[in-house]
């Protein structure tokens, strides 16, 4: 075997991330990873390319026991890694992009010697048969362009393995057809592969053997011929079946309407959803699927190319964050701390930040009002804290979270956008946001929950829309929905 760990084991805040993980790929072979999200794949990727230590057990490299602490000993063995997101610099063209991490050839000891750089590049992309235009910067490339120079760099040096993390997520399926022609070839020349996708049709496709991880453990190794979608999938899921918070499902008015819509970067590409007065719709897709991307196409963050938005039977043709806010819409970020909150500012600033121009007046702040709305919202949601000035850093993750919550809602919205609400947040707090968005829904506003957590969003969702490729697909009735079921429609082609 050209790879093997026994009892690998990885823990983060004393929880498994991978527990007792016995792997192994073959030479030549192309190895399928799957999981649900949060499986534990992309902490064994980590783990291999040098970015993640391990807690416990071993790496075996060609029979023999190796460690790995950084990416530089990763690559110097022979493992190399192309990301969901490309690594590339936009202004550098096709050759020093190919050279990151590397040596760059010299001549006289100084100078950098481009012909020969550009001889040796030339030599390694003729051998793949890739042909692409190396003066070209990575930012006028196409997506399969882009992971062609990924995978030309990591043939620059003796690439026993190449781990590929999602590497179709951003390709039409045209792009992705000469992504496998690559692929085949690296096959030929007994390079191995380990292929980590969510797309069943690919693993199907290309892989000589599915290794399938379910919460952090490693589920079974099978022969690809010897399975199907639907095994694997059972293998996959616990098949929780939804014990959502009772609803009266009394819904209202269409409050927010989404028609065909399609962000101008193509990851969404073609999404509608409808959600009402008094209804909690969950969003759920795979890795990859755009459900971020479709919650800030309609938000504003992120621009749209075409499609519709009524929001409360108003269209919405600018739709900028500023207007959202005003016409009544807000988004809960995935990321808090880095699009929500201003980490140096107090609890009150961050509070009021959306709003700060309903506290002035003739250019003048009203800091007690400011200060009145922040500890009724500090009350409301039991936001544990010293008081409204306390720096929102000091706070815990949880409570920060709540106070992205007391921000959205001072502007008293009518639809919330919740992108993963409770990441990396406590059991007690999580519950209580749950709460939250109920009573919101209750109140007779509207809630989009997206959540890569399959069994959340069966608890918390009256209706679930399924999204899969930056499309939306099914629209399912959360009323004793099994996850098998849901997974199932993700993996549909």
């Amino acid at each position: 075997m050209l790879l093997q760990t026994k009892q690998l084991c990885k823990q983060f805040s004393g929880m498994y991330a991978l527990k007792d993980i016995n792997f192994e790929i073959a030479e030549g072979e192309i190895h399928g990873l799957v999981g649900e999200n949060g499986a534990g794949k992309s902490t064994l990727i980590k783990i291999l390319t040098g970015v993640y230590s391990i807690d416990n057990g071993e790496i075996y490299w060609n029979g023999e026991r190796v460690e790995i602490h950084n990416p530089r000993q990763s690559r110097n063995i022979g493992i190399n890694v192309i990301h969901q997101d490309r690594h590339l610099i936009p202004a550098f063209n096709g050759i020093e992009n190919i050279y990151l991490g590397l040596e760059y050839e010299k001549k006289s000891g100084f100078a950098v010697d481009w012909a020969k750089m550009k001889k040796r590049v030339d030599e390694v992309i003729a051998d793949l048969g890739i042909d692409i235009d190396l003066t070209l910067p990575a930012s006028q490339l196409t997506p399969p362009q882009r992971t062609l120079i990924e995978i030309a760099r990591g043939m620059m040096t003796e690439c026993k393995l190449l781990i590929l993390d999602e590497p179709t997520a951003s390709l039409t399926d045209k792009e992705a057809e000469m992504l496998f022609e690559t692929i085949g070839k690296l096959q030929a020349r007994g390079t191995s592969i380990l292929y980590v996708t969510h797309r069943m049709d690919e693993i199907f496709r290309l892989t000589d053997r599915i290794t399938v991880f379910k919460n952090g453990q490693m589920v079974n190794t099978v022969n690809t011929k010897d399975v199907d979608k639907d095994k694997i999938i059972s293998m996959m899921t616990d098949n929780w079946t939804s014990q959502k918070i009772d609803s009266a499902n009394n819904f209202g008015n269409t409050m927010l309407s989404v028609k065909n819509i399609a962000s101008r970067d193509g990851i969404v590409k073609n999404a509608s959803f409808e959600v009402h007065a008094g209804e909690i719709l969950g969003i759920f897709g795979l890795g990859g699927s755009g459900r971020t991307e479709l919650l800030e196409c309609v938000y504003g963050y992120r621009t749209k190319s075409e499609g519709s938005i009524l929001l409360d039977g108003k269209h919405i043709e600018n739709n900028t964050p500023a207007n959202s806010i005003k016409n009544g819409m807000v988004l809960i970020c995935e990321d808090r701390r880095g699009m929500a909150l201003v980490g140096s500012l107090s609890v009150k600033q961050n509070t009021v930040l959306s709003t700060i121009d309903n506290y002035s007046k003739f250019g003048v702040v009203n800091e007690s009002k400011e200060k009145a709305d922040t500890l009724e919202k500090i009350d409301t949601l039991n936001i544990k804290t010293e008081g409204p000035d306390q720096t929102v850093l000091q706070l815990s993750g949880g409570n920060q979270q709540k106070v992205v919550f007391a921000k959205a809602l001072l502007s008293n919205p009518k639809v919330l956008l919740c992108d993963e609400p409770t990441q990396a947040v406590d059991v007690m707090t999580r519950f209580e946001i749950h709460k939250l968005l109920r009573k919101k829904a209750e109140e007779g506003n509207a809630v989009v929950f997206v959540s890569s957590d399959l069994k959340e969003v069966l608890e918390v969702a009256d209706n679930i829309q399924i999204m899969a490729n930056g499309c939306t697909k099914e629209l399912l009735k959360n009323d004793g929905l099994a996850a098998e079921q849901v997974l199932a429609c993700c993996y549909a082609d």
